[in-house]
């Protein structure tokens, strides 16, 4: 068989066995619904990283090497909220960034409900 064709073939295999998982993650969920929440989800997550990275990028430059948007207290993020959206377009508090509601996610019984709120933004 040739390279491309196994390389195919693989490639194949790998697309029916990600879509299996994915289906079996689903559930009863529809499908159009489930494929909504994941990208909604992914967004979020892309969102926060993107915000959390030009901040600690803006502050390493600026002297503040030990600076971590993700550990900072959401009243201090909020004073730079007027700024972030006029900058980013958007604003996300830290303790609403994407690994910040990982990281809780075992403990909050809400879980569903939080990242619906956020991955509608």
């Amino acid at each position: 068989m040739p390279i491309d064709n196994k390389k195919e073939q693989e490639r194949d295999e790998l697309h029916r066995a990600i879509w299996s998982i994915a289906d079996e993650l689903r559930g009863a969920v529809d499908g159009w619904d489930f494929k909504n929440y994941i990208l909604g989800t992914m967004f979020y997550r892309y969102i926060s990283e993107n915000i959390a990275n030009y901040i600690n990028t803006g502050e390493s430059e600026a002297g503040n090497v030990d600076f971590d948007f993700e550990q900072m207290s959401d009243e201090m993020a909020e004073e730079a909220r007027e700024g972030l959206v006029q900058e980013k377009g958007f604003f996300i508090l830290s303790s609403e960034l994407f690994c910040n509601v990982r990281a809780k996610a075992k403990d909050n019984e809400n879980l569903n409900e939080t990242l619906e709120r956020h991955s509608v933004i």
